[in-house]
């Protein structure tokens, strides 16, 4: 096997790695994968995207139960939480679809090897990675090497990750019990979504963030609406909060907060720190073979995703940009295509982003603030789920869309949402974006009735003051 010679050779296997190989395989490459997890799928669907989420909608219907089926004239006594079979069906979730990408790999004729890549000098324009792993040394060649090896963890110094009482997401996603108290450090995405998580079973949540909103990204006015639902839901929300220290005591974990009111104390079980995410280069080797990464970590490419060094290329996470599977997807794709000589590209403007909290959070394109600061005329239009027939028949009425178009043509600029299935709406939004849509386009689409994709429609014709049923 060593003395093969791949036409490419992809270092990680996760939503950006995995799908590069795949595509790449349709092409008619020869194709190797090196993980050096014993499971395909990287962070997103091992400890990430897929076990979140299943969690997610797991707690989601057990907070129900208590706050929401009554209304429904559902009575239920003596609901229990059954915490491992919860932890037991996401962890089949998580088997079903890395054990999917193996079979991918087998029908597409990739070949897998699972260990540690590590760069070796390349010989008369032929690539070399050296692979650790159970089985011993092994190295291979090709003629262009992918590195998808993703993100990790942003360990702060003085709060040191040891899988007990300091803890990060993926030791989040596997806890054996219930924290009675939960600090959560980072009000972003991760944080507000395990955050959620730990609370609708019954843990006494705090979050702090050191800027002056949550979900940074997001349109200030969505970011608001969530924080005020997250706070009805039991969350206790610190902003412009900053933690300091932390000191271990018999009544648990003492921490010290500065405010932007003073100093303040938080006494908790488990601190989950959820402050950002890096690029992973550790052990690759990129010295050896001349690669720098940039003052973010990341490695610099060009418009095919190829290295400072020739043949070396890189996508999703290691390279600039928002750190989101979805994105690591589209470039894999564009990647493979490019490398055989097709002109794919990627319209990074369009690009959506969700936060499946409750209410969720989506969006797409440019926000207010965005277009303010780059002196961008616009109009906003605003529609409320509170007057949508199917969220009401739901009991999901939170939240609004919004879609800011500009003032002539009507040319959509960005749609934003908070609100029920936010994670789904968002796609039509993305679609219309995507062939440069006005709020014509939307407006004179005919939405089934009742569902909540009317009111993107809605939120379209407000842009104009023309929406019906405002």
């Amino acid at each position: 096997m060593s003395e093969q010679i791949y036409d490419l050779i992809v270092i990680g296997a996760g939503p950006g790695g995995y799908v590069a190989a795949i595509r790449a395989a349709q092409l008619g490459f020869s194709v190797a994968v090196v993980e050096k997890r014993s499971t395909l799928g990287g962070v997103c669907l091992n400890e990430g995207c897929i076990p979140s989420k299943a969690l997610l909608e797991s707690s989601e219907h057990f907070a129900r139960i208590d706050h929401e089926l009554a209304e429904h004239g559902i009575e239920v006594t003596g609901a229990r939480l059954d915490l491992p079979k919860m932890m037991s069906r996401k962890e089949n979730i998580v088997k079903k679809l890395t054990g999917g990408i193996a079979g991918l790999f087998k029908k597409n004729k990739i070949d897998s090897f699972t260990g540690q890549a590590e760069l070796l000098p390349a010989r008369d324009s032929i690539h070399k990675v050296k692979v650790s792993g159970e089985n011993g040394p092994l190295e291979l060649s090709a003629k262009a090497l992918l590195l998808a090896t993703g993100s990790e963890a942003i360990e702060l110094p003085h709060l040191p990750f040891n899988g007990d009482t300091t803890i990060n997401a993926r030791d989040a996603l596997s806890l054996t019990e219930v924290p009675k108290r939960l600090l959560v450090v980072g009000g972003g995405v991760i944080g507000l979504e395990l955050g959620s998580v730990w609370s609708r079973l019954g843990s006494e949540v705090t979050v702090v963030e050191m800027l002056p909103q949550i979900v940074p990204q997001a349109d200030p006015q969505v970011a608001q609406t969530l924080q005020r639902s997250l706070k009805k839901q039991g969350l206790n929300i610190l902003l412009k909060t900053r933690l300091d220290k932390i000191e271990t005591t018999k009544n648990g974990i003492v921490a010290s907060l500065t405010t932007d009111k003073g100093e303040q104390q938080v006494t908790c079980d488990k601190v989950l720190v959820a402050t950002g995410r890096r690029a992973h280069t550790e052990g690759l080797g990129l010295d050896v073979v001349g690669l720098t990464t940039n003052k973010q970590g990341q490695l610099e490419v060009d418009e095919n995703y190829q290295t400072a060094v020739p043949g070396i290329y890189a996508i999703g996470d290691l390279v600039p940009g928002p750190m989101l599977a979805h994105k690591a997807s589209e470039e894999g794709v564009v990647f493979a295509e490019r490398l055989a000589g097709q002109k794919s590209s990627i319209n990074y403007q369009i690009i959506p982003a969700v936060t499946y909290t409750w209410p969720e959070v989506s969006s797409v394109g440019q926000n207010e603030e965005e277009l303010k600061a780059a002196e961008i005329p616009y109009k906003a239009g605003k529609f409320f789920f509170a007057a949508s027939g199917r969220a009401l028949c739901t009991g999901m009425s939170e939240g609004f869309i919004k879609v800011l178009a500009t003032p002539d043509s009507g040319r959509i600029l960005g749609i934003h949402i908070v609100g029920p299935q936010a994670s789904e709406l968002i796609a039509e939004a993305a679609t219309v974006l995507s062939f440069g849509g006005s709020i014509h386009d939307l407006a004179v689409t005919c939405h089934a009735h009742p569902t909540l994709a009317e009111t993107l429609k809605e939120a379209a014709l407000a842009v104009n003051q023309e929406a019906i049923h405002a």
